[in-house]
């Protein structure tokens, strides 16, 4: 059901300006008209608009209008009738129109007579057994439908969204009649304690606040299975399916039948079998029906759940594409849940519940949606919406798989083996484990490379999708990592089972290269994929000598299967290798370039598949392109300096000669055109071939593999082992090997000073993941993480970087933790995982130091004796195990080992604990725990806890809920939405702000069509439209578009994301522009909290939190409070902006603006005079800014020279005139929206002239529709352009 809603939004995204229209004007065919892959935004357009409403019939009760989309497939809108309030506990119904039943599989604009108004009739239908069991299913969902706890056990695609809680409780407070600035003083809501400036306290338990709206309702208190199933015989032959008991709230039983025509009380009891119907027979179609009929306290409190579950907003009810774990949650009680218990008890141990038994042919369904047309846009969306899916349903089987083999569900098909070598099948996928089974990986590094292979591979699948080409197939993929244990799920090649793998292989080699095979249609097909992917074409030897041509790494294995479709497997070389990891290091010192040597490179690393991120190679060509051009045209241009000192002669004979010889060539040559002055053709001869020399010659420095255009491909197998190649090669290889050491120097020389961009702050960083990122877009991997932190020791401005500094040393200390704890797990029995797992993590975090650093003697000592009374000493006690043994300093020891094996970061000898680690980096214990908890799937219960603590170890085994999977796997997208977004992100850098915003609303209805609602993808675009919507002015569709992306971020990333803070931040803001300054002050008040959680305070993030909160609360008249975010502010903007940045103006400024409203004109003074110095300074004298604070500078002596008048009157005690007493102003909300725009730099995109000139004009435009009225801040272009000067004086770099 994880898409069940897309028809809600695919209607909201449509503009308000264009109508509605009835497909009759527009026949649906007309979309069909691009052959190609362009767009044409009419076939968008049709799609937003093929909007309508019908009439849905449903029995028994008035019909109901309902708003739907014309690409909606009438099996979805049965779904959504499943979520509709009125139809909800329906579950077994046919849809019809006029008499005819609708197929499921057909889109609603596609069906014969359908039309605005159409009445569709909601037909019941007989059940089977299988119905029966969704219905009841679905009944058990609505009963359950508010209740968090799927969302704490991350079970049914649910997850945790608070935005709400926040945004509802104050919409009533702002009287509508009221200017705004009066109704936002009637209620300032005060910051609770733990989040202001300077307190340490990191309290967990406001993480998840509890909710009034949560509080399960309860309708029955039990509904289980009873034991009188399965029917027999004669009993079958009356239509029974199966027998169910009830207790209602008023106590009574009741004893169910579920049979063909629906559900009704029969006479049997628990000891009595009597399956006749009980007097008087009520036979209702739904469960629910029956339910309400026969208990009054059921039907009161049923309507009430539905009336609250109808009040929640889609976007916190709707499944997730993918299930998001929570890595902290509230000990719940474990309910009676007699249906899914009988669910897990039935299903085969897991096997998908929805088509009972029957297991679905995973690899026939993807490769078979891969395979249907993709000409037009219509059936571009059908593929990728078909692919998309197919793939969530596939990850999904395959993480409850991956769990069933490591818990010991699933019987292995060769049991005889070694555990960890052992492989499994389970609902048609095949399963492995990440270890190297029969020395396979031996030669490239046995165990780590076969951990690191699965990865490799899925990257390599994932590129290979990206690709899409025509005929070429790839496996499903996911990588679980579960308690410790890498399982590989694959959907299964058909016949490959039943040959040997060796026979089975016509391309490639599976034995590293002694034999090789290559064959004709792989070659064909991975052709095509090689140049995207920045393959080369290569020879190598076989074992016979002989070459054979390769178009991929040589572990690349092509299989026909017994479909007949080619495909790849094992694509762990899809990229370029990394020499500067190498294993072992076999390098010869000469060809190592000069940087990689002063680096310390190359290094000796656990397995040879270290390879470049695809971020990287995309760099690395375009830099070299660059040269390319440069080289071109310099060389160029001095030719034709040297032909103007020529004197022409001529000759016609060669003219078409050259053209011949020029044609079908891509040079640069073009950069000059042949000048005309020439008339002699042989000069024009002479200059061409020169020009072809100039070319070559340009091609051979910068590394392409031809000579007549620019091309840079890379030779996967250059270093790997066992491969030979031909001896005319030698010279080539050699020159691959060269481009890879270049690539590898580039990454040091070029990628990783290139993280200096987060001095500008353009860049972020809160945590492990977003760390991770930043590195991967720029190609840097997380291996480098050493050089980076040894890099930022160097750097002059270290102090502005401090942040990078203490999440680079966190993240390797988290890193290599979790390397440790993999092994660590896999020793223990399952009896002790959470006693093992506290017992780890208390190594890591805990400082106590009374007992002897393993869980605390006395309690052993006690639970010693108590077993020894009961069984006498017979029982293994688990605290004796291996896991028991390890101690705080070993930890450490083995942690300060990893970090220098793997990351090769070298911890001070000073350092002797993890604690000193904390200490010397100002790292915070809660940070820590969180990052490792995500990183490995713990969950641990949902309490303060006091890591201070000196005597007694921080946690329990009750405090480790959960293990949860760590899932990996391929993520497809929309393909014609992506270029959407790109073409938008053109226009918006060219200040075409309107047309920015139509090509995102048609980005995000194609991703909505394609992945549903609940995506990254669309949540980016709802993001893009509120940030343009509110510089545009539009306040209202701004806060609309921004709570979706709140809420999406929330289910889909986590509550406690950076980019959920991120987009709190932003909400804020537009909240506080629509008049509404008190949800703005509680969505800000949430932001610092999670920052303070996920951080700690010392970061940049909080510097611009705590502007926001000086502002909004200085503009909410609550001085004392502003004054103490604002100093905070100003403290961290002086670190990490520098003293003379215009930020810290800023600062002051905001400072001196609160000073002056208190009437402590010394104070403002002296705030407004640093920013003036400053400003002075850095922009010069005749600039806005300086003029402004000049300006203010002198009504602030004025305002001071006044009140001291005031003063001295009063203590002179003369009678003589009065002086008027002095203005304390009060602050104007549009004046402190301005300045909230400045801090965040939201409408300040760095624009050229030209762009503002562009803007202004639009602007110009939109006054004369008279669109633009004047907004709280006086949206005036010389405004706009006041506050672009500043923040590109602020930010030259972005």
């Amino acid at each position: 059901g994880g898409h069940t809603l897309i028809l809600s939004v695919v209607l909201s995204t449509v503009p308000p300006s264009q109508t509605e229209e009835s497909p009759e004007d527009k026949p649906p065919e007309q979309s069909d008209g691009d052959k190609g892959n362009d767009l044409s935004i009419s076939d968008i357009v049709d799609l937003q608009e093929t909007g309508f409403t019908v009439r849905i019939q449903p029995p028994g009760t008035e019909s109901f209008e309902l708003q739907v989309s014309g690409q909606l497939l009438v099996a979805e809108l049965h779904q959504v009738l499943m979520e509709h309030e009125v139809t909800c506990h329906r579950t077994c119904f046919s849809l019809q129109l006029g008499g005819t039943a609708l197929d499921s599989l057909t889109e609603l604009r596609s069906i014969q007579g359908i039309q605005d108004g159409a009445l569709i009739k909601v037909v019941e239908d007989s059940y089977s057994v299988r119905d029966a069991r969704l219905h009841l299913r679905h009944v058990r969902d609505l009963l359950r439908s508010l209740d968090p706890a799927d969302a704490f056990n991350g079970v049914n695609c649910s997850s945790l969204s608070y935005l709400t809680f926040y945004t509802r409780g104050n919409k009533g407070n702002v009287a509508p009649s009221l200017p705004p600035h009066i109704g936002a003083f009637l209620s300032v809501i005060l910051p609770p304690e733990y989040i202001l400036p300077g307190c340490k306290d990191r309290l967990l338990t406001p993480l998840q606040p509890v909710r009034d709206d949560w509080k399960p309702l309860q309708c029955l208190r039990v509904l289980t299975m009873s034991s009188w199933n399965p029917p027999p015989g004669n009993r079958k032959m009356h239509g029974d399916l199966m027998y169910l008991n009830a207790l209602t709230m008023e106590d009574k039983e009741l004893n169910i039948t579920s049979s063909t025509r629906g559900f009704y009380l029969n006479q049997s009891t628990a000891f009595n079998f009597n399956p006749k119907p009980a007097v008087p027979t009520i036979l209702c179609h739904s469960l629910v029906e029956l339910l309400n009929q026969v208990s009054p306290a059921f039907r009161k409190t049923f309507s009430a759940l539905q009336k609250k579950r109808v009040q929640q907003h889609p976007y916190e009810r709707i499944a997730t594409p993918f299930q998001v774990f929570t890595w902290i949650a509230h000990q719940g009680d474990h309910s009676l849940d007699c249906v899914r218990a009988e669910e897990t008890h039935t299903s085969r141990m897991g096997q998908d519940e929805h088509t009972a038994g029957q297991s679905r042919d995973w690899n026939e369904e993807l490769q078979g949606c891969r395979e249907l047309p993709r000409i037009s846009l219509q059936e571009r969306l059908h593929r990728e919406r078909s692919v998309f899916k197919t793939n969530s349903d596939f990850v999904e089987a395959a993480t409850r798989g991956a769990v069933a083999v490591i818990d010991g569900n699933v019987m292995p098909l060769n049991p005889g083996e070694a555990p960890h070598m052992q492989m499994f099948i389970w609902n048609n996928l095949f399963f492995s484990l990440g270890f190297d089974i029969s020395d396979h990986y031996g030669p490239i590094g046995g165990n780590s490379a076969a951990h690191a292979a699965a990865t490799c591979d899925l990257r390599g699948a994932q590129a290979h999708s990206s690709v899409d080409t025509e005929g070429l197939h790839t496996l499903g993929t996911a990588v679980v990592d579960y308690r410790g244990i890498r399982v590989i799920a694959q959907t299964i090649v058909p016949g490959l089972l039943e040959k040997n793998q060796e026979e089975s292989v016509v391309y490639g080699s599976n034995d590293y290269g002694k034999t090789v095979f290559t064959h004709p249609r792989f070659l064909e097909l991975l052709d095509k994929t090689s140049k995207p992917l920045r393959i080369q074409r290569h020879h190598v030897l076989d074992h016979s000598d002989s070459p054979v041509e390769l178009c991929s790494g040589i572990e690349t294995k092509g299989i026909l299967g017994n479909d007949g479709r080619p495909y790849i497997l094992d694509l762990l070389r899809t990229f370029p290798p990394d020499l500067n990891f190498q294993n072992p290091v076999t390098e010869e010192r000469r060809e190592v370039p000069e940087v990689c040597q002063s680096f310390g490179y190359p290094r000796q690393h656990r397995h040879s598949l270290a390879s470049l991120r695809p971020e990287l190679i995309e760099a690395f060509v375009q830099h070299r392109y660059e040269l390319y051009v440069k080289m071109v045209s310099q060389e160029l241009v001095q030719l034709e300096e040297e032909q103007r000192e020529e004197p022409g002669a001529g000759g016609a004979a060669d003219v078409p000669d050259m053209g011949e010889r020029s044609k079908g060539r891509r040079t640069a040559v073009g950069i000059l055109s042949f000048h005309p002055t020439h008339s002699a053709t042989y000069i024009f001869t002479f200059v061409e071939s020169q020009r072809r020399d100039v070319t070559v010659k340009a091609c051979e420095a910068v590394g392409s593999v031809s000579d007549s255009c620019f091309d840079i491909c890379f030779n996967p197998d250059v270093c790997s082992p066992g491969v030979r190649f031909p001896s005319e090669c030698v010279a080539e290889v050699q020159r691959q090997r060269l481009l890879l050491w270049d690539a590898a120097a580039f990454l040091l020389s070029s990628q990783i000073p290139a993280l200096k961009d987060c001095l500008n702050h353009a860049a972020v960083p809160m945590d492990g993941a977003t760390l991770t990122s930043a590195l991967h877009q720029r190609g840097v991997n997380v291996r480098y993480l050493g050089t980076l932190l040894s890099e930022l020791e160097k750097m002059e401005e270290r102090g502005r970087l401090s942040h990078m500094q203490r999440l680079s040393v966190s993240e390797i200390i988290i890193r290599s933790a979790k390397h440790i704890f993999r092994t660590f797990l896999q020793d223990v029995e399952p009896a002790a995982f959470s006693a093992a797992v506290s017992h780890f993590l208390n190594c890591l975090l805990s400082s106590s130091s009374c007992c002897p650093d393993s869980g605390s003697d006395e309690l052993l000592s006690r639970r010693r004796s108590r077993r020894r009374r009961s069984h006498g000493s017979r029982v293994a006690l688990l605290t004796d195990s291996v896991w028991a043994r390890l101690t705080r300093s070993e930890l450490w020891g083995r942690i300060r080992a990893e970090a220098g094996d793997y990351y090769h970061y070298a911890v001070d000898r000073c350092v002797e604990s993890i604690d000193d680690v904390i200490e010397k980096h100002g790292l915070q214990r809660i940070s820590l725990l969180r990052e490792i908890a995500i990183k490995t799937g713990i969950q641990v219960q949902m309490r303060e806890y006091a890591f201070e603590s000196r005597h007694r170890p921080v946690f329990g085994e009750e405090d480790v809920v959960n293990m949860f999977p760590v899932v990996r796997h391929l993520k497809p997208t929309a393909t014609d939405a992506t270029r959407l977004v790109m073409q938008a992100q053109v226009a918006i850098q060219q200040g075409l702000l309107k047309d920015g915003y139509e090509l995102i609303s048609q980005a995000l209805t194609l991703f909505s069509s394609v992945c549903g609602v609940l995506h990254e993808d669309v949540c980016m675009c709802l993001r893009l439209l509120g940030r343009i919507s509110y510089i545009m002015g539009e306040y209202a569709d701004a806060l609309s578009h921004q709570e979706k992306a709140v809420m999406s971020s929330e289910r889909l990333q986590g509550i406690d994301h950076p980019q959920t803070i991120q987009d709190y931040t932003h909400l804020a803001l537009y909240c506080f522009a629509s008049g509404r300054p008190s949800t703005s002050l509680q969505l800000l008040y949430r932001a610092r909290y999670l920052t303070l959680l996920v951080i700690g305070e010392d970061h940049p993030q909080v510097a611009q939190l705590d502007s926001m909160l000086g502002l909004v609360l200085h503009g909410l008249m609550e001085y004392e409070l502003s004054l103490k975010f604002l100093q905070n502010a100003l403290t961290l903007t002086s670190k990490y902006h520098s003293a003379t940045s215009l930020k810290h103006a800023h600062s002051h400024h905001l400072l001196a603006a609160v000073y002056e409203s208190k009437g402590e004109f010394r104070l403002a003074l002296q705030h407004e005079k640093e920013a003036y110095s400053i400003y002075k300074s850095q922009v010069g004298e005749d600039h806005d800014s300086t003029r402004e604070s000049s300006e203010y500078l002198k009504s602030l002596t004025q305002q001071a020279v006044i009140l001291q008048k005031a003063i001295n009157h009063i203590y002179s005690n003369t009678p003589s005139a009065c002086i008027p007493p002095p203005k304390f102003p009060t602050p104007s909300l549009p004046t402190i929206l301005q300045q909230l725009n400045l801090t965040c730099g939201i409408i300040l995109i760095p624009l050229s002239a030209k762009e503002i000139a562009d803007l202004r004009i639009e602007l110009q435009e939109k006054e004369e529709e008279g669109v633009l009225y004047e907004r709280s801040w006086g949206n005036s272009v010389c405004h706009s352009e006041k506050i672009l000067k500043n923040m590109c004086a602020d930010y030259p770099a972005r």
